[in-house]
């Protein structure tokens, strides 16, 4: 038995692997931050034989909650995703176990989205005549941060989305990558009639750093970049200090932020109530957007989210609030999770890459229909 995890987003500590086939594995901390709960390694074993995992420091993780009801992500191929019995039970012990079919295995927290795969996005979007590959800066670590520009910038309306700030999150990629896609189908009556109205500027990866050192939610100066857009740094966060100017440069009239919830088995959006602009103009095109949205992809719900912020309570070093509040304009976190979706779950796969990828399609739906009423 061998089990691996230097490549591409890996993370796992062994402590133990006895001869039974019993494995007592660690995860390990973000990069210069204490921030843990991505996993993903390689193990190689026999044919036939049954592994049984424990990850000793569940109950330290920085979401415990996320735990219950959850169910461990594995693949054979690197491909195709399935999801493998997992318990926590009272001692908070989180346990999985599998019967191999094949010698060797992947598991993650997540179905990974590797950064060959966002190198592939990024180069195969720029063959579109749509679309216009930018390099606005370097990560603490010296990796490109990308931006894609689709669309004619000459349009009126400028709409901005961005993805996996926290690298764990990934199923914002495959999001991400979704939107990115139809945007680019020049058969798509909706997308090629959307971009006659707006060009979009969107970020398939925030946190690079951190997604391939296999971080959860930091980047690799230990920052947490949703959490520092009121004041960002070349040293700390260069990723969003880019982004920032890059949105001033062009302005926002609306703003998508994709990300993953840990402890919430739903699809939802968290909006900027709490900015101290908030008003009846920004209310109303929240309401429009879930209201859009649900009634085309049933993924989508309203019933269950997080607790709304008092007006001008906000925190304005989260992503959307500092948008909303610096541009006025319509500025949603979009949430996903790394559980099955209660409302119409899946026992074989759970949430996954190709649901996240299927929503991102959706959302061009309520900005389609919302364009206009933008500015």
């Amino acid at each position: 038995m061998n089990i691996n995890c230097l490549f591409d987003s890996g993370n796992i500590e062994v402590i133990e692997a006895s001869d039974n086939n019993a494995v007592k594995l660690a995860i390990r901390d973000d990069s210069n931050s204490e921030f843990k709960q991505w996993f993903h390694f390689r193990l190689h074993g026999e044919i036939g034989k049954t592994y049984n995992f424990e990850i000793m420091n569940a109950k330290d993780c920085s979401y415990v909650d996320g735990w219950n009801d959850y169910q461990v992500a594995a693949s054979y191929d690197g491909e195709f995703w399935f999801r493998v019995h997992t318990t926590f039970d009272a001692d908070k012990r989180l346990t999985f176990s599998h019967q191999l079919e094949h010698s060797t295995i992947f598991f993650a927290y997540f179905e990974p989205y590797s950064y060959q795969r966002h190198l592939s996005l990024v180069h195969q979007a720029q063959h579109s005549e749509l679309c216009q590959h930018q390099v606005l800066g370097q990560t603490v670590d010296g990796h490109d941060i990308d931006l894609l520009v689709i669309g004619d910038e000459s349009r009126e309306r400028k709409i901005w989305v961005t993805a996996r700030q926290h690298p764990g999150e990934t199923m914002a990629e495959w999001c991400a990558e979704g939107l990115i896609e139809r945007l680019l189908n020049e058969d798509d009556a909706l997308a090629q009639s959307l971009l006659q109205e707006a060009v979009f500027y969107i970020v398939p990866n925030m946190n690079i750093d951190g997604s391939i050192r296999g971080n959860l939610r930091s980047n690799a100066a230990g920052a947490n970049l949703n959490r520092e857009w009121q004041n960002p740094s070349l040293e700390k966060s260069p990723e969003v200090y880019h982004v920032r100017n890059k949105m001033k440069s062009t302005g926002v009239d609306a703003f998508l932020d994709l990300h993953g919830d840990e402890g919430l088995p739903y699809v939802f959006v968290a909006a900027c109530e709490g900015i101290p602009s908030y008003d009846d103009r920004i209310k109303q095109l929240e309401e429009d957007f879930s209201a859009i949205l649900k009634s085309i992809n049933p993924d989508f719900q309203t019933e269950y989210g997080y607790d709304k912020d008092e007006p001008g309570k906000a925190n304005l070093t989260v992503a959307n609030a500092w948008v909303g509040e610096e541009f006025k304009c319509l500025s949603l976190t979009l949430e996903m999770p790394f559980k099955d979706n209660a409302n119409l779950p899946d026992k074989q796969t759970g949430w996954s890459g190709d649901r996240s990828y299927l929503l991102g399609q959706t959302l061009l739906n309520p900005l389609y229909q919302l364009v206009k009423k933008l500015r």
